[in-house]
């Protein structure tokens, strides 16, 4: 998918560039700026950087990537936090706006980076992670690039505000009804099953009791060959039989892809409106089209509904053509409903919700 998030080491992510938060100055750092020295090669990197000289907040340079899986390194110098009022927000951006800039200035059609900012040097976790989604999707709009953001553990990745406190209490209320459901319909079955062992031996015990051998002589009164042989009224066989398979078959309505299709045509919208907004891939979304019988998966049918914003109904619809079905004892499609039902069809918004409960993310 064009942006995902993944819980990793940045020095492990396979991609064409990888994003460094760099020491301002050509020498090594601490947290991130260390580790990727010391994957890459650190006298070799290190070579490198001091050509480059100092880099200023906000800027981006670029070095190889020597032993790193990528084919370059763009080395970034983030700001320090101090209280909000003296341009972080906007440095922070200038970050990533500058570092994809290099990727798409040296051809990368991948780029990872960490959460940059937001370890040492103080950056609020909540609004670092909002200025790197900012910023990457309006990138996305306009670019064709995968973008990974780089989440090291649970207490980098950090969410808050009223639409994310309102999910977690739509989850508990859903997900924790639905589960209890379950359990008591798991208890209703077991009682069921035990009152149907019982109700079985009373009947064999007072078959048993009245039963009476009959004589082996005894004719078996059949009807008459000459009555007509009836069908059970109802019966598939029967003079009321319903249409013929090939008729009802005839009549099926739209496939998934035909659906789609047509709802894209009816809300006037481009092919790629509907797959930036989707956050799918340029190749995935033209397989689609050109093929009638394509089957998506879940996250990807999703993902299709949430680009057209199709309310829960018409979500639920365009699903049901796949296969595919919303279930309230599943927190990813309590997300999803919550979202839809609420109106709210920003992807980013809602796989970062995905994420923070380590749900799948929607997308290719």
């Amino acid at each position: 998918m064009p942006f995902q998030i993944v819980r990793n080491d940045i020095v492990k992510v396979k991609a064409d560039a990888i994003v460094n938060t760099a020491n301002p100055k050509p020498q090594i750092g601490g947290g991130t700026d260390a580790a990727v020295y010391q994957a890459a090669g650190k006298a070799q990197l290190l070579r490198e950087r001091k050509k480059i000289g100092a880099i200023a907040p906000g800027q981006a340079a670029v070095t190889p990537a020597f032993a790193l899986p990528a084919k370059v390194i763009i080395h970034t110098a983030g700001p320090v936090w101090i209280d909000g009022n003296h341009q972080e927000i906007e440095i922070l951006a200038s970050c990533y706006r500058e570092s994809l800039r290099k990727a798409e200035e040296y051809a990368c059609e991948s780029i990872a980076f960490p959460l940059i900012a937001a370890g040492s040097y103080g950056f609020p976790r909540d609004k670092a992670l909002q200025t790197a989604i900012s910023v990457i999707s309006d990138w996305l709009l306009s670019h064709e690039m995968t973008v990974t953001l780089v989440v090291f553990d649970q207490k980098s990745f950090v969410l808050s505000g009223k639409v994310f406190h309102d999910v977690d209490a739509f989850i508990d209320e859903n997900y924790v009804k639905e589960k209890r459901k379950e359990e008591y319909a798991r208890e209703n079955y077991l009682q069921s099953e035990i009152e149907m062992i019982r109700r079985r031996r009373a009947l064999y015990a007072e078959e048993a009791a009245h039963y009476v051998e009959k004589d082996p002589d005894d004719s078996f009164d059949a009807a008459p060959s000459s009555a007509p042989m009836t069908a059970p009224a109802g019966s598939a066989f029967s003079a009321q039989a319903p249409a013929s398979l090939e008729s009802m078959l005839a009549g099926a309505g739209e496939t998934f892809q035909e659906r789609l299709l047509h709802l894209i045509d009816s809300r006037q919208l481009s092919d790629v409106d509907v797959y930036k907004k989707a956050n799918l891939d340029r190749k995935l979304f033209s397989k689609i089209r050109c093929n009638a019988k394509y089957h998506p998966k879940k996250k990807t049918a999703v993902a299709l509904a949430i680009a057209l914003e199709l309310s829960i109904e018409e979500t639920r619809d365009l699903l049901e053509r796949a296969e595919i079905a919303l279930s309230p004892s599943s927190k990813f499609d309590i997300i999803i409903t919550w979202f839809i039902q609420n109106r709210k069809y920003d992807i980013y918004e809602i796989n970062l919700a995905l994420f923070n409960h380590k749900q799948p993310l929607l997308g290719a």
